[in-house]
């Protein structure tokens, strides 16, 4: 049986890239897993789908966030296909599409939208469905402990407060044993960074070179720090933000 046998899962953003990574792997510890998408149906099935062919047990849940009500609304339909939580991951996220001197005000609040309050709500109301014992773990970047990519600091922000929420969850869920954890992934080959990255060999090599390890991150290597985090043997990991960069900042 794996780590993970009996548990219930929800993975904001689930569907592709690193969420999809977090997914596959929960379900290959035995979770149950609950693939959120925002508007692509046909990855979370292609997600759920991957997972079920592994021999895991997955479902899609279609919601929008940033969006009045989003919090409620993911949970409503959360409640109709499982009973229970016991690991919510927030993934979810949006960067920015213009830097520092263009931003406007409708984009800034799309970001903190939906990659700050809507991680928020979700605890918030996730909190009386996840079982004591439970774990919350939230995505989170290197950006917001170096300023490598200015042109990002609106993004960078929202992360920021993200990590500050989750220190300070950490200590109003602790009573109930559930940890609170933020992971900080660095550069990531997916397919939100395919433009720039990809078939461009010296982007790939100046990406490379920021780890400390010399590669550019893969999404198993985020979900594998999650897995850890999601598991018993993360049990006395709480508060923390967790530097999964590769070494990005050393």
């Amino acid at each position: 049986m794996g780590a993970l046998a009996g548990k219930t899962a929800l993975v904001t953003g689930g569907s592709r890239g690193i969420g999809r990574g977090i997914a596959e792997r929960l379900g290959r510890d035995g979770a149950r897993v609950a693939v959120h998408y925002g508007t692509n149906e046909a990855a979370a099935k292609e997600t759920v789908a991957a997972i079920e062919a592994a021999g895991g047990e997955a479902f899609a849940i279609g919601q929008e966030l940033g969006v009045q009500g989003d919090a409620a609304a993911l949970w409503e339909r959360f409640d109709e296909l499982a009973d229970g939580l016991d690991i919510l991951v927030s993934n979810a996220g949006i960067g920015a599409s213009r830097p520092f001197a263009t931003i406007d005000e409708a984009e800034y609040d799309r970001i903190f939208a939906v990659n700050t309050k809507a991680a928020f709500f979700l605890a918030q109301r996730g909190a009386e469905r996840l079982r004591d014992g439970g774990r919350i773990i939230n995505i989170s970047t290197g950006l917001s402990h170096a300023a490598m990519m200015p042109e990002l600091i609106a993004y960078a922000m929202s992360k920021s407060a993200l990590d500050t929420f989750t220190r300070y969850l950490s200590k109003v869920l602790g009573g109930r044993g559930i940890t609170v954890n933020a992971v900080a992934p660095g550069i990531v080959d997916t397919d939100i960074n395919a433009d720039w990255l990809r078939g461009n060999e010296e982007a790939w090599a100046g990406a490379a070179a920021l780890s400390a390890l010399g590669k550019v991150g893969t999404p198993a290597d985020i979900a594998d720090v999650v897995a850890f985090l999601a598991s018993h043997d993360g049990r006395w990991v709480t508060g923390q933000w967790i530097d999964a960069t590769g070494g990005s900042l050393a």
